[in-house]
């Protein structure tokens, strides 16, 4: 008799109840895990640093996140993050073309490459930058003649966060990329469009938004990156010190609450910037299946 009426059952209750219910079985036991795991591991440490914070005053509180040295921080760290990630999204985007669209020898190397920022230890990669753009350096000794230092200054904190930032924009977009498909371009052609203009009018727009969510994930990589950097940095206090290394810096002190003040700063800045680059994103979604 239940499957019976389950078979006359209306279409419209059987839609209300796979709307309330989801498509996979066990909805509700699955949403208690992810709250439960979210809660565990993002949710509680995130409300210690609030809690951990509040044991300030509202003075002592501004004079840890806004003082002269705090403040250099911020502005290189950003700055930094934020130089890196552009760079990352446009050769980001030209690293995957060249890895979907085109044959050629070594390609599965080059491809092996792309993701060894995933794997490397990021204290080895600072080692490695270090050795090769200090004025000593293979690399570093050939600017070093046109007076161009990398190494121990800020041009080698924004070289740090390319670094370890790359792969985010690469991985994002090559899947795009090979579900693009080729008959919109000879359409383009056919229609009499040029390469730039097939470019600009057919491929951009839909790399666009992939783009962007890869230019957001190596911007987030860059403002929490801390082994890479501290090694080709030099770490000089109001010129190449970032935040992460003025929040161990003030745990070593053992100023926990001027710490966890700084991180508070470093999550509510970088949480409201990927809020709007998700905003950003979102629109872009909308507008392009108008």
């Amino acid at each position: 008799m239940a499957v019976a009426a389950d078979a006359v059952a209306p279409a419209g209750a059987t839609a209300r109840r796979g709307r309330r219910f989801g498509i996979l079985p066990g909805f509700g036991l699955s949403l208690g895990y992810t709250i439960a795991y979210l809660s565990l591991i993002v949710l509680i440490p995130l409300c210690g640093l609030v809690v951990k914070s509040a044991s300030l005053s509202w003075a002592q509180f501004a004079a840890a996140v806004a003082s002269p040295r705090a403040l250099a921080a911020y502005r290189l760290t950003f700055t930094a993050a934020l130089v890196a990630g552009l760079a990352n999204a446009v050769f980001g985007i030209i690293v995957a073309w060249v890895l979907v669209r085109y044959k050629f020898p070594g390609r599965a190397v080059f491809d092996a490459l792309v993701d060894l920022p995933f794997a490397l230890p990021t204290a080895v990669a600072g080692i490695a930058l270090t050795a090769l753009y200090a004025d000593n350096g293979w690399i570093g000794q050939l600017l070093a003649r046109f007076d161009i230092h990398i190494a121990y200054s800020p041009a080698g904190v924004s070289l740090a966060m390319l670094f370890v930032g790359l792969p985010f924009v690469v991985r994002t977009v090559e899947p795009i990329l090979l579900d693009l498909d080729p008959q919109l371009e000879e359409a383009a052609a056919t229609l009499g469009a040029s390469r730039r203009q097939t470019m600009w009018r057919v491929i951009l727009p839909v790399l666009l938004p992939p783009a962007l969510t890869g230019f957001a994930l190596s911007f987030a990589r860059g403002l929490g990156e801390y082994g890479s950097i501290v090694f080709i940095s030099g770490n000089m206090p109001m010129r190449t010190e970032i935040v992460p290394l003025l929040i161990v810096t003030k745990l070593e002190q053992y100023d926990y609450a001027g710490a966890t003040a700084i991180a508070l700063v470093m999550l509510l800045a970088s949480f409201g910037l990927l809020l709007l680059i998700n905003a950003l994103q979102a629109a872009m979604t909308r507008k392009g299946k108008r």
